[in-house]
């Protein structure tokens, strides 16, 4: 599994136009499934989320991570993550998960993240998403379980 993790003022995300997640200051997380992730996948890369330190200090360091920061947490399944770009100008989508793989690990993913944080919000899995954020600093980053 990997995530792009995007420290934000303000993220949302909304399907036809409707908003099914939001969040303020807090941790953007895009989710990329492969087919050989497993149980064991989802829930280190939950443990790295809320444990990774990207929020600041009281000087200004990146030494606080989301759980000490207080901040919220959007989880949003993005295949295109794991896509092979490695050739061609056409990303390659054998090395995503299939959705009846990668559903069950991004659940397995927010249920972990949400027993160790207050607020976590979602998208909707497998459906067209607009996603809206405030990228603070700008921070992102970029972690595999």
């Amino acid at each position: 599994m990997k995530a792009l993790l995007q420290r934000v003022t303000t993220a949302s995300v909304r399907v036809d136009g409707v908003p099914v997640g939001a969040i303020g200051r807090g941790t953007l997380a895009l989710i990329g499934v492969e087919p050989a992730d497993a149980v064991a996948q989802a829930e280190r890369l939950a443990q790295r989320i809320l444990s990774y330190r990207m929020f600041p200090d009281e000087q200004g360091r990146m030494n606080r991570s989301l759980t000490e920061s207080g901040g919220g947490l959007l989880l949003v399944s993005q295949f295109t993550l794991v896509a092979d770009t490695r050739k061609g100008n056409r990303p390659g989508f054998s090395t995503a998960a299939s959705p009846a793989v990668a559903e069950p690990l991004f659940n397995r993913l927010v249920a972990c993240c949400r027993t160790g944080l207050d607020r976590v919000e979602t998208g909707q899995f497998g459906a067209d998403m607009q996603v809206e954020l405030v990228n603070d600093g700008p921070v992102t980053f970029w972690l595999s379980a």
